[in-house]
Protein backbone atom coordinates (compact mmCIF):
# COMPACT_ATOMS: atom_id res chain seq x y z
CA UNK A 1 0.00 0.00 0.00
CA UNK A 2 2.83 2.39 0.88
CA UNK A 3 4.53 1.67 -2.46
CA UNK A 4 1.25 2.43 -4.20
CA UNK A 5 0.98 5.78 -2.41
CA UNK A 6 4.60 6.62 -3.15
CA UNK A 7 3.91 6.14 -6.86
CA UNK A 8 0.88 8.45 -6.70
CA UNK A 9 2.02 11.84 -5.35
CA UNK A 10 -1.42 13.44 -5.50
CA UNK A 11 -3.13 10.61 -3.63
CA UNK A 12 -0.27 10.54 -1.13
CA UNK A 13 -0.72 14.28 -0.51
CA UNK A 14 -4.46 13.83 0.02
CA UNK A 15 -3.93 10.97 2.50
CA UNK A 16 -1.32 12.93 4.46
CA UNK A 17 -3.58 15.97 4.54
CA UNK A 18 -6.52 13.92 5.84
CA UNK A 19 -4.44 12.32 8.58
CA UNK A 20 -2.88 15.61 9.67
CA UNK A 21 -6.25 17.39 9.63
CA UNK A 22 -7.85 14.60 11.65
CA UNK A 23 -5.02 14.64 14.19
CA UNK A 24 -5.29 18.42 14.42
CA UNK A 25 -9.00 18.23 15.13
CA UNK A 26 -8.49 15.60 17.82
CA UNK A 27 -5.90 17.87 19.46
CA UNK A 28 -7.63 21.23 19.02
CA UNK A 29 -11.34 20.62 19.51
CA UNK A 30 -11.28 19.51 23.17
CA UNK A 31 -9.07 22.45 24.11
CA UNK A 32 -11.22 24.86 22.10
CA UNK A 33 -14.36 23.59 23.83
CA UNK A 34 -12.70 24.01 27.21
CA UNK A 35 -11.49 27.54 26.48
CA UNK A 36 -14.93 28.60 25.27
CA UNK A 37 -16.53 27.69 28.60
CA UNK A 38 -17.02 30.47 31.15
CA UNK A 39 -13.90 31.02 33.20
CA UNK A 40 -14.09 30.52 36.94
CA UNK A 41 -15.79 33.50 38.55
CA UNK A 42 -17.49 34.70 35.35
CA UNK A 43 -21.15 35.46 35.97
CA UNK A 44 -24.05 36.72 33.87
CA UNK A 45 -24.76 40.43 34.19
CA UNK A 46 -27.41 41.54 36.64
CA UNK A 47 -30.37 43.47 35.26
CA UNK A 48 -28.82 46.74 36.47
CA UNK A 49 -25.47 45.90 34.88
CA UNK A 50 -27.20 45.01 31.62
CA UNK A 51 -28.98 48.36 31.69
CA UNK A 52 -25.58 50.01 32.14
CA UNK A 53 -24.15 47.98 29.29
CA UNK A 54 -26.95 49.27 27.07
CA UNK A 55 -25.98 52.84 28.01
CA UNK A 56 -22.34 52.01 27.24
CA UNK A 57 -23.29 50.77 23.76
CA UNK A 58 -25.90 53.49 23.08
CA UNK A 59 -23.41 56.27 23.81
CA UNK A 60 -20.73 54.49 21.74
CA UNK A 61 -18.22 54.05 24.56
CA UNK A 62 -17.02 50.95 22.67
CA UNK A 63 -16.03 53.16 19.72
CA UNK A 64 -13.09 54.53 21.72
CA UNK A 65 -12.52 51.86 24.37
CA UNK A 66 -11.76 48.25 23.54
CA UNK A 67 -12.40 45.32 25.86
CA UNK A 68 -9.64 43.06 24.62
CA UNK A 69 -6.25 42.83 26.30
CA UNK A 70 -3.68 41.23 24.04
CA UNK A 71 -0.96 38.86 25.33
CA UNK A 72 1.88 41.38 25.20
CA UNK A 73 3.85 42.68 28.18
CA UNK A 74 3.10 46.29 27.30
CA UNK A 75 -0.61 45.45 27.51
CA UNK A 76 -0.62 43.29 30.61
CA UNK A 77 1.59 45.76 32.49
CA UNK A 78 -0.96 48.50 31.88
CA UNK A 79 -4.30 46.71 31.83
CA UNK A 80 -3.85 43.45 33.73
CA UNK A 81 -4.05 39.81 32.68
CA UNK A 82 -4.65 39.22 28.98
CA UNK A 83 -8.11 38.24 27.77
CA UNK A 84 -9.29 34.64 27.45
CA UNK A 85 -12.35 33.57 25.47
CA UNK A 86 -14.27 32.22 28.46
CA UNK A 87 -14.48 35.71 29.95
CA UNK A 88 -16.90 36.69 27.19
CA UNK A 89 -19.26 33.73 27.61
CA UNK A 90 -22.18 35.99 28.57
CA UNK A 91 -21.37 38.98 26.33
CA UNK A 92 -23.86 39.58 23.53
CA UNK A 93 -22.60 41.36 21.51
CA UNK A 94 -18.87 41.20 22.15
CA UNK A 95 -17.23 44.58 22.67
CA UNK A 96 -13.66 43.59 21.80
CA UNK A 97 -12.64 46.50 19.58
CA UNK A 98 -9.58 46.87 17.37
CA UNK A 99 -8.80 50.54 17.97
CA UNK A 100 -8.17 52.49 21.16
CA UNK A 101 -8.71 56.19 21.45
CA UNK A 102 -8.97 55.69 25.19
CA UNK A 103 -7.62 52.87 27.38
CA UNK A 104 -8.92 49.32 27.34
CA UNK A 105 -11.70 48.82 29.89
CA UNK A 106 -11.89 45.05 30.26
CA UNK A 107 -10.57 45.16 33.85
CA UNK A 108 -11.50 48.73 34.75
CA UNK A 109 -13.44 47.45 37.77
CA UNK A 110 -10.16 46.43 39.38
CA UNK A 111 -8.68 49.92 39.56
CA UNK A 112 -11.40 52.56 39.23
CA UNK A 113 -14.00 53.47 41.84
CA UNK A 114 -17.59 54.64 41.73
CA UNK A 115 -16.48 58.12 42.78
CA UNK A 116 -13.87 58.24 40.00
CA UNK A 117 -16.39 57.22 37.35
CA UNK A 118 -18.86 59.83 38.58
CA UNK A 119 -16.30 62.63 38.21
CA UNK A 120 -14.98 61.24 34.94
CA UNK A 121 -18.37 61.04 33.22
CA UNK A 122 -19.39 64.51 34.34
CA UNK A 123 -16.06 66.16 33.51
CA UNK A 124 -13.34 63.87 32.13
CA UNK A 125 -10.54 66.43 32.33
CA UNK A 126 -11.11 66.80 36.08
CA UNK A 127 -9.54 63.40 36.65
CA UNK A 128 -7.59 62.95 33.41
CA UNK A 129 -5.91 66.26 32.52
CA UNK A 130 -5.90 66.86 28.78
CA UNK A 131 -8.60 64.23 28.13
CA UNK A 132 -10.40 64.58 24.80
CA UNK A 133 -13.37 62.55 26.03
CA UNK A 134 -16.66 64.50 25.93
CA UNK A 135 -18.81 65.11 28.99
CA UNK A 136 -21.92 63.03 29.59
CA UNK A 137 -24.14 65.15 31.88
CA UNK A 138 -27.31 63.68 30.35
CA UNK A 139 -26.51 60.37 32.03
CA UNK A 140 -27.12 62.03 35.38
CA UNK A 141 -30.64 63.06 34.30
CA UNK A 142 -31.88 60.34 31.93
CA UNK A 143 -33.20 57.13 33.47
CA UNK A 144 -31.85 53.66 32.78
CA UNK A 145 -34.06 51.31 30.75
CA UNK A 146 -34.65 48.51 33.24
CA UNK A 147 -37.52 47.06 31.17
CA UNK A 148 -35.28 46.33 28.18
CA UNK A 149 -32.49 45.02 30.39
CA UNK A 150 -34.87 42.60 32.06
CA UNK A 151 -36.21 41.48 28.69
CA UNK A 152 -32.67 40.73 27.52
CA UNK A 153 -31.88 38.78 30.68
CA UNK A 154 -34.99 36.63 30.22
CA UNK A 155 -34.18 36.11 26.54
CA UNK A 156 -30.61 34.94 27.08
CA UNK A 157 -31.76 32.74 29.96
CA UNK A 158 -34.45 31.03 27.89
CA UNK A 159 -32.66 30.83 24.53
CA UNK A 160 -28.96 30.56 25.45
CA UNK A 161 -29.38 28.82 28.81
CA UNK A 162 -27.58 31.62 30.64
CA UNK A 163 -27.41 30.26 34.19
CA UNK A 164 -29.42 32.81 36.11
CA UNK A 165 -30.78 31.54 39.44
CA UNK A 166 -28.10 28.85 39.68
CA UNK A 167 -25.96 28.66 42.80
CA UNK A 168 -23.67 31.67 43.03
CA UNK A 169 -25.30 33.34 40.01
CA UNK A 170 -27.52 36.45 39.86
CA UNK A 171 -31.20 35.87 40.59
CA UNK A 172 -33.80 36.58 37.91
CA UNK A 173 -37.36 36.39 39.15
CA UNK A 174 -40.38 38.30 37.95
CA UNK A 175 -40.01 41.80 36.54
CA UNK A 176 -41.12 43.28 39.84
CA UNK A 177 -38.60 41.20 41.78
CA UNK A 178 -35.77 42.03 39.39
CA UNK A 179 -36.66 45.72 39.44
CA UNK A 180 -36.51 45.69 43.23
CA UNK A 181 -33.13 43.95 43.12
CA UNK A 182 -31.84 46.48 40.56
CA UNK A 183 -32.94 49.34 42.78
CA UNK A 184 -31.17 47.83 45.78
CA UNK A 185 -27.98 47.53 43.69
CA UNK A 186 -28.47 51.12 42.56
CA UNK A 187 -28.69 52.31 46.16
CA UNK A 188 -25.27 50.78 46.86
CA UNK A 189 -23.79 52.60 43.85
CA UNK A 190 -25.49 55.89 44.71
CA UNK A 191 -24.16 55.70 48.28
CA UNK A 192 -20.66 56.06 46.86
CA UNK A 193 -21.54 59.09 44.73
CA UNK A 194 -21.58 62.81 45.56
CA UNK A 195 -24.24 64.04 43.14
CA UNK A 196 -27.25 64.83 45.33
CA UNK A 197 -29.72 64.77 42.45
CA UNK A 198 -28.68 61.21 41.67
CA UNK A 199 -28.96 60.21 45.31
CA UNK A 200 -32.43 61.73 45.53
CA UNK A 201 -33.56 60.00 42.33
CA UNK A 202 -32.47 56.58 43.58
CA UNK A 203 -34.03 57.24 46.97
CA UNK A 204 -37.33 57.92 45.18
CA UNK A 205 -37.12 54.64 43.27
CA UNK A 206 -35.62 55.92 40.01
CA UNK A 207 -32.33 54.78 38.47
CA UNK A 208 -30.34 57.35 36.43
CA UNK A 209 -28.25 56.04 33.55
CA UNK A 210 -25.01 56.99 35.30
CA UNK A 211 -25.79 54.60 38.15
CA UNK A 212 -26.43 51.69 35.77
CA UNK A 213 -23.31 52.52 33.76
CA UNK A 214 -21.13 52.58 36.87
CA UNK A 215 -22.63 49.24 37.97
CA UNK A 216 -21.58 47.81 34.61
CA UNK A 217 -18.08 49.31 34.68
CA UNK A 218 -17.55 48.08 38.22
CA UNK A 219 -18.39 44.55 37.06
CA UNK A 220 -15.56 44.52 34.50
CA UNK A 221 -12.77 42.65 36.29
Amino acid sequence: MFHFLERNPFLFTVVVFVFVAFAGLIEALPNFAKQSQPTVGTKPYTVLQLAGRHVYIKDSCNACHSQLIRPFKSETDRYGAYSVSGEYAYDRPFLWGSKRTGPDLLRVGNYRTTDWHENHMMNPSSVVPGSIMPRYPHMFENLADIDTAYAEAVTVRDIFNTPYDKEGMPKLGTFEESSTTALEEAKVIAAGMKNQAVKDAVASGKIPQIVALIAYLNSLK
